[in-house]
């Protein structure tokens, strides 16, 4: 199996204080199988980071250990496919762009796609997508 993951599975992996028995379930998926996001995931993560700083929720050294943590995890990066596929997916879907960049990612690689988005999850399911 393939996956496809998004910010919002990734977040539980790095914030201390978020757990999801569904993030875990990607994260140990990841020792067998291998794992893709859109290359716009690293802006993502890195905003989750900054933002979660700013609200006082983690500290820089947080930030940087989970960065670190991520950057062992045998990830690759992809660039967004067809542009104008994905924003088709995103008004078909009523999906941010981001968020359809994940969509056409899976789609792309016949990949599951992990995400805790309900909106998203829907889409890949209407998609014909397995989700984790």
């Amino acid at each position: 199996m393939v996956l496809v993951l998004d910010a919002s599975v990734v977040a539980c992996w790095i914030l201390p204080d978020e757990q999801n028995a569904r993030a875990d379930l990607s994260l140990n998926a990841m020792e067998t199988t291998s794992a893709f996001v859109p290359d716009i995931w690293d802006y993502e993560i890195r905003n989750l980071l900054l933002m979660n700083e700013r609200r006082g929720r983690i500290s820089p050294e947080t930030a940087a250990a989970g960065l670190s943590f991520l950057s062992a995890l045998p990830i690759g990066a992809e660039r967004i496919g067809n542009m104008d596929l994905v924003l088709d997916l995103a008004r078909k879907h009523r999906l941010t762009f981001y968020d359809a960049a994940y969509l056409e990612l899976a789609m792309r690689k016949g990949a599951a796609l992990a995400t805790l988005d309900t909106a998203l999850a829907s889409a890949a399911r209407a998609e014909g997508l397995e989700t984790v």
